[in-house]
């Protein structure tokens, strides 16, 4: 027998399917994606309590804003009050908030940066700003 003769399933499974019609996924692509999504959810993890802080600050906010305080160091006095109460805040005080009046209504704004620590001299630079509503 010659070599043409020789059914194909003897030179394996490869040689019987054409090139262009084997699919999936190489090992280099495999441990890009892997490293990708793990540090994607890294940053994640290290990003949303900073997120948390904001929310919980701007909720603080709003709740001083509506109480309507006469002076503006009573506001920063109920800010303080609520920062004792509220774990998470950490960022800012109550000497930070800016306080105006707005056609009689009290309008406490605040602006604060927050660096989180990615590996070794990687920061990653937040800067949140808000008002109250």
């Amino acid at each position: 027998m010659t070599r043409s003769r020789i059914p194909s399933f003897h030179r394996g499974a490869a040689a019987a399917l054409p090139r262009a019609r084997q699919r999936g996924v190489t090992l280099f692509s495999l441990l890009f994606w892997g490293i990708f999504i793990g540090f994607t959810g890294y940053v994640l993890v290290r990003t949303l309590p900073t997120l948390n802080e904001y929310f919980t600050i701007q909720r603080a906010v709003d709740k001083i804003a509506q109480s309507q305080p006469a002076t503006v160091g009573e506001a920063r006095q109920a800010f303080e009050r609520q920062k004792d109460i509220e774990y998470s805040i950490s960022s800012i005080s109550g000497k930070d908030l800016m306080i105006t009046k707005d056609d009689d209504k009290v309008v406490i704004a605040f602006a604060y940066e927050k660096e989180v620590p990615i590996a070794g001299p990687v920061y990653i630079l937040i800067k949140y700003e808000g008002r109250s509503r």
